[in-house]
């Protein structure tokens, strides 16, 4: 398995491609750059890193150079706004038109009293 995945050169993918767990120092994954606080910022892609499954495909993930990767850009106070109206409209249920408390689940669509209103009057 471990040799399926190993192609420095990228004569079999097409891109350079290491095994799970075994990228070289200097390359990193889209949420490992974000850990660090850094973004890709318009670069290509740079290698890749398989993981095999059996009787599937197999995992792929893209990484990146870190020394060609930008830091991330700050919330600016229309974004910080905006995120805080998209949050409340999450919370507010459609029915009563109260602020839940809590993200109203998608299978219901509702709060979960107007869901189940019996079950919050024998209670």
């Amino acid at each position: 398995m471990f040799a399926k995945c190993f192609d420095p050169t990228g004569a079999r993918h097409g891109l350079p491609t290491y095994p799970w767990r075994y990228a070289p120092d200097g390359l990193a994954t889209k949420r490992q750059l974000r850990a660090r606080g850094l973004r890709p910022g318009g670069q290509s892609i740079a290698a890749q890193i398989m993981r095999p499954r059996y009787r599937r495909g197999p995992l792929v993930a893209y990484l990146y150079r870190v020394d060609h990767a930008k830091p991330v850009r700050p919330m600016t106070p229309g974004k910080w706004a905006a995120l805080a109206k998209a949050n409340r409209a999450r919370r507010t249920c459609p029915a009563c038109r109260q602020d839940a408390g809590y993200v109203i689940p998608t299978s219901l669509g509702m709060c979960v009293p107007c869901a189940y209103p019996e079950e919050q009057r024998a209670a």
